[in-house]
């Protein structure tokens, strides 16, 4: 966390947009490594890869969206309970 900043809609959102952008990334370099597989589906000697290509696209695609759209809901649902009870037992413990 920054300092100062409390969780929050817009701690999530800040998290979210800074995450992004390797995330995507990420995901585009892989997906254009697999545009000549996918595209090459009748050529000989890609009869195997061709299917591997298709799926390994569909979970690049699957997980980025699951990972842009799902994980800031997660930290919305569950991490506000989980950073009260983390500072309640720091306070607990100082001195």
């Amino acid at each position: 966390r920054f300092e100062g900043e409390t969780f929050g809609h817009a701690m999530i959102v800040r998290g979210s947009l800074e995450r992004l952008t390797p995330v995507l990334m990420t995901a585009l370099v892989a997906a254009f490594a697999l545009v000549p597989l996918l595209l090459a589906a009748d050529s000989p000697g890609k009869e195997i890869l061709h299917p591997v290509a298709v799926v390994i696209f569909g979970g690049l695609i699957s997980s980025t969206l699951l990972d842009t759209l799902l994980t800031p809901l997660a930290y919305a649902w569950l991490g506000e309970p989980a950073t009260r009870k983390i500072l309640s037992e720091a306070s607990d413990e100082t001195y």
